[in-house]
């Protein structure tokens, strides 16, 4: 007899069906994960606390939820206050939901029973988060392996699950997280395609805005059409990060849109625009950045940069395959910058010279990428012997190791012209010595070029997620309504 379909995630109209197949499939790839690393003894059980519903400060205002990330990963649940636990041996999966007061089916909706999220969420069986500590007991577990380790993207401490009368149980807080991280960093079929999804409304969202940006709007006009279409269209409540949509000079303050730089500058005739923005799906992530005349027509300064920032994008996607370091593509992108800047006449000298003192990190201080998934900037970029490159640029590189298929990633290189770092530069003898300033000069205050897309790692290449107009050529056809079609790279062989 056929097995019975999984439940789905679904927000209907167009947006994406997403099997409950999805998790499934996660917590067997975890349940292998430990029972392949030495130290995970038999009859161990993982334990996972999802995230708490919270109130914005003293008030009764909640705050929008969004599930905690590794819970997500392992349960696919979207109500806040749940535990998950895991039988490692059988792969046997419990999830424990709150028992809600009457009272909420007055104010909030139905109170659903244990047998509706059982079903909703295919897992074995379902309690009440008040029984989790009775409900383990009955288990016999071994040890409970909680989840405890660094971001080491933000240095914070994950969330480590507790409640109340786990002191009865043994507690081992150190072998779960490494695995965990491992398996969220290698990405299933059916994780790359809720990756798809989320890249191609993010991408038709940003043509929107690039169809409609005019000067005289203001920053926030272009974030909110973005966030609308991801909405209505997508079916995206969540952004993945905080919208920058930085103009002119503010095109070159990396994470422009922040509460004290909130995307408000009027859009003027000849700005560059830097539109970095991501529509997030079920909790799953995009991040793309589109650089573009906010008059649809470059200068040939504009043009200059904007097509050295290409280039280097295009090449870094050329050498992308398995195996391959991520700081070699960082150095790579930094030298085709670096090449192109003599050309334009800002730098001049040699280039090997300028890569010994570090010259592509006054230009891109930033790193050329980082990994993508439920979390933007997603775990596993540094584990445990991979330590960051202490120099300019690379210290700011998110991700360390070599790249492997499955990987998902961006590839961001940019240009900028920012203030202090040019005058750092230039007080260098050792780096101002290849600077023409007087050309240099022409450029302060234009502003900076990123061109970020997302990139799945191929057995022998990459598969390019993001499809928006790139070239100047097509940027401009599009912006001026006279395209009636592009051709992204997607279709170039890599």
């Amino acid at each position: 007899m056929a097995a019975a379909p999984q439940p789905v995630y679904w927000l209907g109209n167009d947006t994406l069906r997403v099997s409950a197949a999805l998790f499934v499939e996660n917590r067997r790839r975890l349940c292998k994960g430990l029972k392949d690393k030495n130290g995970v003894v038999a009859q161990s059980v993982v334990v996972l606390q999802g995230g708490e519903q919270k109130q914005r400060y003293c008030t009764d205002t909640d705050l929008l939820f969004r599930q905690e990330s590794f819970f997500h990963w392992a349960f696919g649940v979207t109500e806040p206050d749940c535990y998950g636990a895991i039988d490692v041996d059988s792969g046997k999966s419990i999830l424990f939901v709150p028992k809600l007061p009457e009272s909420y089916a007055t104010w909030m909706g139905e109170i659903y029973s244990k047998e509706h999220f059982k079903g909703k969420y295919a897992v074995d069986e379902v309690h009440y988060a008040c029984d989790v500590a009775d409900v383990l007991s009955n288990l016999r577990p071994a040890v409970l392996l909680t989840l405890r380790g660094q971001n080491t993207d933000s240095g914070s401490i994950c969330r480590e699950a507790s409640f109340e009368g786990i002191s009865r149980f043994q507690v081992n807080n150190t072998l779960l997280h490494p695995v965990i991280v491992e398996c969220r960093l290698i990405k299933t079929d059916m994780e790359l395609e809720v990756l798809r999804y989320t890249n191609r409304i993010s991408s038709e969202a940003h043509k929107m805005v690039m169809k409609s940006v005019k000067p005289g709007q203001k920053e926030y006009e272009m974030e909110s059409l973005f966030q609308h279409y991801c909405y209505t269209k997508g079916g995206m409540r969540h952004t993945s990060y905080t919208c920058i949509c930085g103009t002119g000079h503010n095109s070159s303050v990396l994470h422009y849109g922040h509460a004290g730089a909130p995307n408000e500058k009027t859009i003027m005739d000849g700005d560059m625009c830097l539109f970095d923005m991501g529509g997030e799906y079920y909790c799953y992530s995009s991040d793309i950045t589109c650089s573009f005349p906010a008059n649809g027509k470059f200068t040939p300064d504009q043009r200059a940069i904007y097509e050295a920032v290409l280039k280097s994008s295009r090449a870094v996607m050329a050498a992308i395959k398995p195996g391959v370091k991520w700081t070699d593509m960082h150095r790579l992108a930094d030298r085709v910058h670096l090449e192109e800047l003599v050309k334009i006449g800002i730098l001049t000298g040699s280039v090997e010279d300028m890569m010994k003192v570090h010259m592509g990190s006054v230009f891109m201080p930033h790193g050329l990428g980082h990994l993508l998934g439920i979390d933007v900037h997603d775990v596993g970029g540094y584990p445990e012997g991979v330590e960051r490159i202490n120099e300019p640029g690379l210290r700011s590189l998110r991700m360390g190791r070599l790249v492997q298929e499955r990987m998902v990633l961006t590839v961001e290189p940019g240009i900028y012209f920012i203030n202090h770092l040019l005058d750092q530069a230039l007080s260098n003898p050792t780096q101002s010595c290849f600077i023409n300033n007087q050309v240099l000069a022409r450029f302060r205050g234009s502003g900076g070029v990123r061109i970020e897309d997302d990139i799945a790692v191929t057995a022998n290449g990459m598969e390019l997620l993001t499809c928006v107009p790139r070239t100047v050529e097509e940027i401009e056809a599009f912006m001026a309504n006279t395209a009636k079609t592009f051709s992204p790279i997607l279709s170039e062989k890599f």
